[in-house]
């Protein structure tokens, strides 16, 4: 089984975060990991959600209150992508023999995406709707959920989607409105159910909530302190996840 071209590409353009899954089969822990990698904790785990979303399947598996912060390893497929990201590297090191080569691969790393929106989802284009000036684009995720983004009919052509075009879907955090189970989502809007994994509270400013998909997918939603009470989420408890298609930006692979 081929790897999908979002996750093969992010491992030629972001191969410092694919390095972690060593750490990761080294360590038995993110907060080893995270120390032997040089990273924080929290960035290990960005790092870890933007990896799982781009894959088909998840690449890391975390156990709950294991030693050294709770215990992790690498999936089936984690080792796999793992084996090939060091191919890769023996690959690279090969390919940079001259300066005018390794010149050239700094300058295609420039032209590759790099982007600020902490939700990152994976899918493909199901379907095209026109709208007027704009069209309403259909993706399917992983594990058989969708969302619809809507964007300028003159995006659509630039970015040529069609049925079946890979596609990165692009959401900011704070772009994310958290509801609880019984409350009406808007209607119009996307709305995802899942488990909320983690608060983390701020000191100063809104709290960050993460929360896993059906799809073991994870999105990251910025909540005010007001908010966060009024909703009384707790780990492990079911939460809704709602957003516009207008606030969903979309990404081709180049």
């Amino acid at each position: 089984m081929s790897l999908p071209p979002s996750l093969t590409q992010h491992m030629v353009r972001r191969p410092h975060r694919i390095a972690l899954l060593q750490h990761i089969a080294e360590q038995g822990s993110i907060t080893r990991a995270a120390k032997s990698a040089g990273l924080s904790y929290k960035a290990t785990w960005d790092a870890i959600d933007e990896l799982n979303n781009l894959a088909q399947q998840p690449l890391v598996e975390r156990s709950v209150g294991g030693r050294g912060g709770g215990g992790a390893k690498l999936s089936a497929e984690g080792e796999r992508v793992l084996r090939l990201y060091q191919r890769l590297q023996a690959l690279q090191t090969q390919l940079l023999e001259t300066s005018e080569e390794s010149d050239d691969l700094a300058l295609l790393s420039r032209l590759m995406l790099r982007t600020s929106a902490r939700n990152q989802l994976h899918g493909q284009v199901s379907g095209v709707c026109s709208q007027g000036r704009n069209d309403r684009i259909t993706l399917q995720l992983a594990g058989g959920l969708s969302i619809e983004a809507q964007i300028t009919h003159d995006s659509t052509l630039r970015l040529g989607l069609e049925i079946g075009t890979d596609v990165f879907a692009l959401i900011k955090a704070g772009w994310l409105e958290l509801l609880t189970t019984d409350q009406s989502e808007t209607i119009g809007h996307n709305c995802l159910t899942g488990k909320v994994e983690e608060i983390l509270d701020a000191e100063d400013g809104p709290s960050e909530v993460r929360i896993v998909l059906p799809s073991h997918q994870i999105l990251c939603a910025v909540v005010e302190a007001d908010r966060l009470h009024a909703l009384q989420l707790k780990a492990g408890g079911a939460v809704k996840v709602q957003f516009a298609p207008s606030n969903i930006l979309l990404g081709t692979p180049l």
